[in-house]
């Protein structure tokens, strides 16, 4: 067997026939015997038709669900244990999988292609992304080169035991890359170079920047909750201090006002610890 034969490709698609008809036919010369499956997630061009002339396997929505849905699609049909998620627009290079798939067989789960600041799409994604890392490498105590990467090579079987976690949207690579780290699982990165696509992104930088930063979040409460809840409860710890030696040496009293931040202090810290323990049960599973 070849490594090709190892390998499952997941490719979302939505209306990406133009670059599908370069890429398809580049992965094919390079990755002979790998399962090529593109997910079509309700194209309305000839993203079906071109992939069955080219003989790929297509998994089609009927109406767009999300490049999240489309990759929880594709991995579940996959029959090899090993899989790639790549984008269909063709900015990741065929190339680039085999060095994935180099590091992959040195014994990690995932692998991630991490893009160079002069492939991010714009100034203003790359000012988002190096955001959204420092952050996640704060939350997993790892260094986290490039949190949002759909470039990515994993370990079929521990990729699906996440699948419930993995939201519709564009945002899946955020979540499972801080799901692989939380349950210990062993995570590396390979440099590429993304290339520039045809055509329009589906991604809207405003509304989609927002839900990455919130994603952040909701992952840190899964992740690490007590990093997110220790900070904001010794915030409201502070103000009751300030608060309460403000009113003590110019009134000379204990003001409800202090009583309350004391209290909310004392609250959030609980919640934060209750969070943690509901994070020890989502992944007692984990190997």
């Amino acid at each position: 067997m070849t490594p090709c034969d190892a390998l499952s490709i997941v490719m979302p698609a939505k209306n990406e026939a133009v670059n599908l008809q370069k890429l398809l036919p580049l992965l094919q010369a390079t990755l002979p015997g790998a399962e090529l499956i593109v997910v079509n997630d309700g194209s309305t061009d000839n993203t079906v038709a071109l992939c069955e002339a080219l003989g790929v396997r297509v998994v089609s929505h009927q109406y767009s669900k999300g490049n999240g849905a489309s990759i929880k699609s594709g991995a579940r049909h996959a029959s090899r244990d090993t899989v790639v998620f790549m984008d269909g627009d063709g900015q990741h290079k065929p190339a680039d999988i085999l060095r994935l798939y180099a590091v992959f067989c040195q014994g990690h789960d995932m692998v991630i292609g991490a893009r160079s600041a002069a492939t991010q799409a714009s100034v203003g994604r790359l000012v988002a992304n190096t955001l959204y890392n420092r952050l996640s490498s704060w939350m997993a105590n790892q260094t986290i080169r490039d949190l949002t990467s759909g470039f990515r090579i994993v370990n079929r079987r521990k990729f699906l035991k996440f699948l419930y976690l993995l939201p519709n949207g564009f945002s899946y690579p955020t979540t499972i890359t801080m799901s692989f780290f939380r349950a210990g699982y062993s995570v590396a990165y390979v440099d590429i170079e993304a290339g520039k696509r045809e055509g329009k992104s589906h991604i809207n930088l405003l509304k989609d920047g927002m839900r990455f930063f919130l994603i952040i979040f909701k992952i840190g409460t899964l992740y690490s909750p007590l990093k997110i809840f220790v900070p904001i409860a010794a915030g409201f710890f502070g103000l009751g201090v300030a608060y309460y030696l403000y009113t003590f040496f110019n009134f000379h009293t204990f003001t409800n006002m202090s009583a309350v931040l004391f209290i909310t202090a004392v609250i959030v810290f609980l919640i934060g610890l209750v969070s943690e323990q509901v994070t020890t049960l989502i992944y007692k599973d984990s190997e």
